[in-house]
C-alpha cells in the first residue's frame, strides 16, 4: 500500500490537495464539463471550508464559473437574451446598470453577493449618491432580473436582491417630512435602540436632551456645564453656537446670542434629563474626554466628539442618518420583513417639533410651551399645538372606527 502524502505538519492531504513550496495550500479540481479549476488559500483549515462550499454547490447544482464570474458578466450574459423590452426601456436600464452598477457592485464576484450587500449598496445609492427611492427602484428592476436569471442558470441558489429595498420603500411612505414630530411608539423605539445598541450608546444623552428640552441644535452644541443647575434643576439658554462652512474660509464657530429676547430663557430639566446629561458626564470620565475648543471665550461645552472639539448640525443629522438606517435594518430583520414601527427619516429639528407636541398632548398651557421653546411669536407654539391636536383626532378617530366596526359586526 503507498504512503498517503501529507503536509509540513504531517497531515494527511486529501485528493487534489497539495502544499505549495511557500507552505500555502492548493486544491484542483474539475467542473461538470471538464474544466480543470484551482482554488487556494494560506492554511489547510481555510481550503477544506472552501472545498467543502464546492462539493457543496455541486450536490446543489451550482455551477463553478460563478465563482470567477463577476456581476457585470452576468449582466452581459443578461443583455444579450434580454428580450420584451421597448428600445428607450431597454436602453434606460442600460445606462442605470452602467452609471452606478457597473463601477460599484458590479465588479464583485457573483458568488460572493449576499442580500446584505445589496442592501448596503442600496443603502450607499439613497445616502451618499442622493437618489430618490423611485431611481433606486429602476436600479432593482434590473438587478433582480439579472440576479433572477444567475439563480434559473444555476450560478447562485438564491436571488440577493429579494425583498432587498423594502426597507428603503417603508421608510419613504411612513414619513417624508424631515421636520415632522415623532410618534410617541417612534420615539420610545428611537431611545430604546440607542440605549440598547453599543455602537451608537454615546449618542443617547445629546438627542434624549434634544427630545425633552426643545433645545434648539445651536443651543445644545453650545450648551456648557456651567448653565446646568443639578441642585435646582433647570438649564439657562443665553447664546447659541453658529457653524459656518465656506468654501473660502472653511469651517468655523461663533457664538451669537439668540436670534429674539424670547430665545433667552430657562428650560426645566425633568429627571430623565439630569440623568442624560450625568451618563454624558460619566461617559467622557470614562473614556478620558474632555472639551478643547475655546470658541470667542465659550468653553467647557458638554456635548463634545471623542477629540474634544464640539458638534454641529452636519454631524448630528448624518448620525441620526445611519441610527435611523441600522435600527430600520435590524427591525427587518428580527420580523421577517414585517414591523410593527419603523423610524422615519428626521433631522435635528423633528426633535425639538417632537418634544413640543409631546407637550401639546400633556395639555401643557399655551404660553408656558411659548416660554419653554423661545418663541417669539404665539402663532408659531399655535402652529404646532394645531398639527398635535389632528394628529391626536385621527389616533382618537381610529379607535372610533374600530369600536363601530365590532358593532356592525354584532348586527350582521
Amino acid at each position: 500500500m503507498s504512503n498517503r502524502r501529507k503536509d509540513s505538519k504531517g497531515r494527511v492531504l486529501k485528493s487534489g490537495e497539495t502544499q505549495r513550496s511557500d507552505g500555502t495550500y492548493m486544491y484542483r479540481y474539475s467542473d461538470s464539463t471538464g474544466k480543470r479549476h484551482y482554488i487556494y488559500s494560506s492554511t489547510l483549515e481555510e481550503l477544506r471550508v472552501k472545498e467543502e462550499e464546492i462539493q457543496r454547490d455541486k450536490l446543489d447544482g451550482v455551477k463553478s464559473e460563478s465563482r470567477t464570474m463577476t456581476l457585470n458578466d452576468m449582466f452581459d450574459k443578461w443583455s444579450e437574451i434580454k428580450r420584451g423590452l421597448k428600445d428607450n426601456t431597454f436602453q434606460n436600464y442600460d445606462y442605470m446598470y452602467k452609471t452606478f452598477v457597473e463601477g460599484d457592485l458590479g465588479k464583485m464576484r457573483l458568488s460572493l453577493i449576499k442580500h446584505s450587500d445589496v442592501r448596503r449598496f442600496y443603502n450607499t445609492l439613497y445616502e451618499n449618491k442622493n437618489l430618490k427611492v423611485s431611481t433606486i427602484d429602476n436600479i432593482h428592476t434590473v438587478l433582480h432580473q439579472i440576479f433572477e436569471l444567475a439563480v434559473q442558470d444555476c450560478y447562485l441558489r438564491v436571488n440577493p436582491s429579494d425583498n432587498a429595498l423594502k426597507e428603503l420603500k417603508l421608510i419613504h411612505k411612513s414619513k417624508p417630512d424631515t421636520h415632522g414630530a415623532l410618534t410617541l411608539d417612534e420615539q420610545k423605539l428611537l431611545f430604546d435602540y440607542l440605549k440598547n445598541n453599543r455602537q451608537y450608546q454615546h449618542w443617547y444623552p445629546i438627542f434624549f436632551v434634544m427630545a425633552n428640552t426643545g433645545m434648539r441644535v445651536g443651543e445644545i452644541t453650545g450648551l456648557r456645564w456651567c448653565d446646568v443647575d443639578f441642585e435646582k434643576n433647570y438649564i439657562s439658554i443665553d447664546h447659541t453656537l453658529v457653524y459656518y462652512n465656506h468654501k473660502k474660509d472653511g469651517c468655523y464657530y461663533n457664538i451669537h446670542a439668540p436670534k429674539t429676547e424670547a430665545g433667552i430663557r430657562v428650560i426645566p430639566m425633568v429627571e430623565s434629563v439630569k440623568k442624560a446629561l450625568e451618563q454624558e458626564k460619566y461617559f467622557q470620565e470614562v473614556l478620558g474626554i474632555s472639551c478643547k475648543a475655546e470658541i470667542d471665550g465659550y468653553t467647557d461645552f458638554i456635548f463634545v466628539n471623542r477629540f474634544g472639539n464640539v458638534h454641529n448640525q452636519v454631524t448630528l443629522n448624518k448620525a441620526l442618518k445611519r441610527i435611523v438606517r441600522d435600527c430600520n435594518a435590524e427591525l427587518l430583520d428580527q420580523s421577517n420583513g414585517n414591523p410593527k414601527t419603523l423610524l422615519p427619516r428626521f433631522s435635528c429639528h423633528s426633535l425639538r417639533h417632537t418634544f413640543a407636541t409631546r407637550l401639546c398632548e400633556a395639555k401643557v398651557n399655551m404660553k408656558v410651551i411659548q416660554d419653554i421653546l423661545g418663541h417669539a411669536d404665539i402663532s408659531t407654539t399655535m402652529n404646532i399645538y394645531t398639527d398635535a391636536k389632528m394628529d391626536l383626532k385621527q389616533s382618537e378617530f381610529k379607535i372610533l372606527a374600530e369600536f363601530l366596526k365590532s358593532i356592525e359586526g354584532d348586527n350582521e
